[in-house]
């Protein structure tokens, strides 16, 4: 058995977990295009033709051989006969002969011998059978040619990609329908404490209603995984034990909320290393909040015991869990493409060194900066969280932070 609560920094946390934890094999799916968004691809996407498929035009305007433009002018026009029109969505089969235009609009496919196209603004009909030229083109002028976006053949897209709205987009042009992604791990969540109800229910004194479930289980989705509500268990091995071993044999990775701490009826511990080696790796962190955190491996399949206090639980999953959950899905990095800004911190914040704090804080602009307000409160208090627009990082050698500092807030 582990040292009961020996605190492990932050990344020494994280050392003791990957030695002992070794990434099972990633299981590939096929998903139609509608759902793939947000999914891992699991090979890499070819293009199996140009895009585009044909020269066109950028422009509306005249398809010309662009030498007989050249030298024309508001002063000195040239003159080209009208020779026809490009129609939307058909091939142009028509060739363009020497000193003739035909009309294209923007997207029209080039006709054959044209290399270049004349902005419909630079032109003016003279009769029917005369059209004006008062600017010059060089050859491939306002044509986008075929391949320009994407050659056949071109890698687009690598394996470990994370797909976004832009590449379904992408895959549409290319005639792609499916996408080879990983699965998403299934992630378990328990809920321990006598002292818990659900939360349509009306509690008693000294009952509190079942907060961490519903925040891990958002934020499991958040970072793609697929989470699942294993229900609330009472401060008891065996039933504790019984739905951990069902847990462990049905999903890829296990949260229990609460019971992380060393109270004399916390029994997490207890079961976890009654399920097999490594067991319980770690079992304390220097964070706040989170201090009382457990990581543990158990049939290969990673098993965190949260705090029970909703803040520290989902400043935790924030540190260490989100990052394995990316890891089990295929993700190339960690992060949920979040963005962060720098302001300037509006009070003194003490720490102690030794601990990585982090701080609650919402955000104001005054002024063409960003102010940041520390939410103060006990990690007990799930509205601070509300109130919060991010975190910011006091690292673990430093005692704190001054007012007028400028800090990194990662948003939420």
């Amino acid at each position: 058995m582990s040292d009961l609560f020996k605190v492990y920094t932050p990344s020494e946390a994280r050392t003791v977990f990957y030695q002992q934890f070794c990434m099972p094999s990633l299981k590939k799916e096929i998903v139609c295009l509608q759902q793939s968004l947000g999914r891992v691809l699991a090979q890499d996407v070819q293009a199996p033709e140009n895009i585009p498929a044909f020269d066109r035009s950028s422009m509306d305007g005249y398809a010309v051989r662009a030498q007989d433009t050249f030298g024309a002018s508001e002063s000195l026009p040239a003159y080209l006969i009208p020779a026809g029109e490009i129609l939307m969505g058909e091939e142009a089969q028509k060739p363009v002969h020497a000193q003739q235009a035909i009309y294209i609009p923007t997207g029209g496919m080039l006709p054959p011998d044209a290399d270049a196209v004349v902005m419909k603004e630079y032109t003016t009909l003279v009769g029917d059978d005369l059209l004006e030229v008062v600017k010059s083109v060089g050859p491939g002028e306002n044509v986008v040619k075929a391949g320009d976006d994407v050659g056949k053949g071109q890698v687009v897209l690598s394996e470990g990609h994370t797909i976004r709205s832009q590449d379904l987009g992408a895959f549409a042009s290319l005639g792609i329908v499916e996408a080879a992604v990983y699965e998403r791990p299934r992630i378990a969540i328990i809920s321990t404490g006598d002292e818990l109800v659900s939360p349509e229910k009306q509690v008693k004194v000294g009952q509190v209603r079942d907060i961490n479930a519903y925040t891990l289980y958002a934020q499991v989705m958040e970072a793609g995984g697929m989470p699942v509500h294993m229900g609330i268990v009472r401060d008891n091995f065996a039933e504790l034990k019984g739905k951990m071993t069902e847990a462990l044999q049905e999903y890829d990775m296990v949260l229990i909320s609460g019971g992380s701490s060393v109270g004399t009826r916390d029994v997490t511990v207890e079961v976890l290393e009654s399920l097999g080696e490594p067991g319980v790796l770690v079992h304390g962190v220097s964070v706040s909040p989170g201090k009382p955190t457990i990581m543990a491996i158990s049939q290969n399949k990673p098993v965190f015991g949260l705090p029970g206090h909703p803040v520290a639980a989902m400043t935790i999953f924030d540190l260490f869990v989100e990052e394995i959950i990316c890891k089990l899905q295929g993700k190339q990095e960690k992060g949920l493409g979040r963005k962060s800004l720098k302001g300037e911190l509006t009070r003194n914040v003490p720490s102690s060194p030794g601990r990585e704090d982090y701080l609650r804080v919402a955000i104001t602009a005054e002024n063409g900066t960003f102010q940041v307000h520390p939410i103060l409160g006990k990690s007990g208090l799930i509205f601070t969280m509300v109130k919060a627009q991010g975190i910011v990082k006091i690292p673990i050698e430093r005692a704190g932070l001054e007012k007028g500092e400028q800090v990194t807030v990662r948003l939420f």
